[in-house]
């Protein structure tokens, strides 16, 4: 998941040193979104802690 928001991120960054701004807007709103959403998968991986069975 944070792979694929670092993509957008640098797509982003991409799109903007060319002008294409809508594009640029866009693919940054994606990134953010799946970054928060990595993010917090990450968390709820880390406290539950996800133990071997048996």
């Amino acid at each position: 998941m944070l792979s694929w928001a670092l993509t957008f991120l640098i797509i982003a960054l991409i799109a903007g040193a060319l002008g294409l701004s809508g594009v640029a807007g866009a693919a940054t709103n994606v990134a953010w979104i799946l970054f928060v959403v990595g993010l917090v998968i990450a968390i709820i991986f880390a406290i539950s802690g996800r133990r071997p069975p048996g």
